[in-house]
């Protein structure tokens, strides 16, 4: 009767014994996966950004943000950038609470709540709809 040290030993060494393309591969998809394939919990990025200029002294712009957000947190706009901010903002539709505009701009809701507009001091005003 053979020993269940022997039979260890054999499946140890079909293991070494494996050729080094498996375990290149194995180590390179697990490099993408790690590095490539998730963002960090916390973080945003941006996906998608298309500018329509063809009206006069307008511009829409239009961008798609993939977002990593911790429990509790959904994604969002902060200081002009995507951002994961808490969830409680945007059930209220507070949006001038997750501070969407940049720090020399003041933010107003719009009267339906469906957005938020950023007032610069020279006048000019951006507004953002919330889709």
């Amino acid at each position: 009767m053979a020993s269940p040290f022997r039979k260890r030993s054999r499946q140890w060494d079909a293991w070494l014994t494996m050729s080094s393309t498996f375990w290149l591969v194995l180590l390179f998809s697990a490099l993408l996966i790690l590095c490539c394939g998730q963002l960090v919990a916390g973080t945003c990025e941006i996906v998608t950004l298309d500018r329509d200029s063809t009206q006069p002294r307008r511009t829409i712009a239009r961008q798609t943000a993939r977002c990593a957000c911790r429990k509790g947190q959904i994604a969002g706009t902060t200081r002009a950038s995507p951002a994961c901010v808490d969830v409680s903002i945007v059930r209220s539709r507070q949006w001038c609470e997750m501070m969407p505009c940049l720090d020399d701009e003041s933010c107003d809701l719009l009267v339906n709540r469906t957005g938020w507009t950023c007032a610069q001091p020279g006048g000019r005003v951006k507004t953002t709809t919330v889709s």
